[in-house]
């Protein structure tokens, strides 16, 4: 069982929020980069990324996160987009604000992929996500595990496709504020490595780009998710026909 990806999805350019630059948004960004190079290569019209994060880079950020020592100071979505537009020759748009309500309908994504680190976050952007863009990629990590989920608060009918839940219907916790969680900032890598293994986010971002790659290039999904641990090694796929259906913001 597959869902299917729908047409306008690939014969149109494709608007995405990315919301959060940092460990998992750093490296997600510069996927996005490299699929839209090949995605317009085959003959897609290709995606415009619109990357949200109010942070700056730290010290602590270097070597963990997309970010050099002559990045210290700046805010991450400008250092990053800036680089990328270079680089691939794109016209992406940096905004250096933590994303809101507002922002993110003025850009009416297509997709919506969250890469924030905190339940309160998730919860704040998960009802206007929910009413502003046709998905919603959420990417989580602790130490050494974490999860990717894409899904739909509205998805689209088609004949044949097995539509997909909503993220947050599938892992309530992820917007569960009544968890306590540790959000100390961390004063260097060393200190931030006790915290969260180096490639910990680089693990999550490769099964995500790998649904998205999917989605785009062959037009379908029989999997729309996975958890990974790199303590273990597994990483275990979410087929969609075990999360179809399901409530509605």
């Amino acid at each position: 069982m597959t869902h299917i990806t729908p047409a306008h999805f690939l014969d149109r350019r494709v608007n995405i929020a990315l919301i959060g630059c940092g460990g998992n948004g750093s490296q997600m960004l510069t996927g996005l980069a490299r699929l839209n190079h090949a995605l317009t290569a085959l003959g897609h019209p290709g995606l415009h990324v619109t990357a949200f994060d109010g942070d700056t880079v730290s010290e602590a950020n270097i070597g963990r996160q997309m970010f050099s020592p002559a990045d210290v100071g700046m805010h991450k979505s400008v250092v990053l987009v800036h680089r990328l537009s270079a680089f691939f020759g794109l016209d992406w748009h940096a905004r250096p604000i933590h994303a809101g309500p507002s922002e993110l309908v003025n850009i009416g994504a297509g997709i919506a992929i969250l890469c924030v680190d905190s339940a309160a976050a998730r919860a704040k952007l998960a009802t206007t996500i929910g009413r502003t863009a046709t998905y919603v990629m959420d990417l989580g990590n602790r130490a050494s595990d974490g999860q990717v989920i894409f899904g739909a608060a509205r998805p689209p009918t088609q004949e044949g496709s097995v539509p997909l839940r909503w993220p947050y219907d599938v892992l309530p916790e992820l917007i569960d504020t009544t968890v306590p969680e540790d959000d100390t900032p961390s004063c260097g890598l060393a200190e931030a490595l006790e915290r969260q293994e180096l490639f910990i986010n680089q693990a999550i971002v490769t099964p995500a780009l790998g649904i998205l790659w999917e989605f785009f290039r062959h037009g379908q999904l029989s999997w729309c998710g996975a958890f990974v641990n790199l303590k273990t090694g597994h990483v275990r796929p979410l087929p969609v026909d075990n999360l179809s259906g399901g409530k509605k913001p």
